[in-house]
């Protein structure tokens, strides 16, 4: 059985989203932020020692990390959302992944932190945008002509590179990177994708 901790407005929602396009049953629990300070409530530090989400439980055993819950999972229940070990797609596949939460996350949240100290964080943000153009361009770069990162359909470097590439969205024009926000209209509008917005919020 597996039991999902999701905390709203966070990048667990890319594992709500998994679960649902995977059909396999599970248990949500929900965690909201603090409306004033928007930190994780204490209850996702009693789960594991960096009180962060997401965290599913399967048959007991707790695993945290984005990509290592989506490979975990697409072994067990979705073996073609990732490509076969030895093709230069599995090479491309391994490379996006950790480009997701290493790469592309340094940027997204240093621009999230220093914007959180207003006139002092000002010399910070030239070099920051900077930064994420150059990681936003080479997203935009990799997508392949079917609208994908890696395969033709969707797989699991999908599921991990839609956080950055929402907040791309959110941060600069579609116009700026037409590929990005074409990825981001496609995945938004798969039904499996929608059933988690609604269960977990956006």
């Amino acid at each position: 059985m597996i039991t999902l901790h999701h905390l709203n407005r966070s990048r667990s929602l890319r594992i709500l989203w998994l679960l649902e396009e995977l059909g396999q049953p599970y248990d949500l629990v929900l965690h909201q932020r603090d409306e004033r300070t928007n930190l994780a409530p204490p209850a996702l530090k009693e789960l594991h020692p960096l009180g962060k989400s997401p965290v599913i439980e399967i048959d007991g055993d707790r695993i945290v990390e984005s990509a290592a819950i989506v490979e975990l999972l697409c072994a067990m229940h979705a073996p073609g959302m990732v490509p076969d070990p030895g093709t230069a797609a599995h090479v491309r596949h391994l490379e996006l992944m950790h480009f997701a939460e290493g790469s592309a996350m340094t940027p997204i949240l240093l621009n999230l932190y220093v914007g959180r100290l207003g006139d002092a964080g000002e010399p910070l943000h030239p070099r920051i945008n900077d930064e994420l153009d150059n990681h936003f361009s080479y997203m935009e770069s990799v997508i392949r002509p079917s609208g994908h990162f890696v395969l033709d359909d969707l797989s699991a470097a999908d599921i991990m590179l839609s956080f950055p590439a929402q907040i791309a969205m959110r941060l600069r024009d579609a116009d700026q990177y037409p590929k990005l926000g074409a990825f981001c209209t496609m995945i938004e509008a798969r039904p499996a994708f929608r059933r988690a917005v609604e269960k977990g919020g956006f």
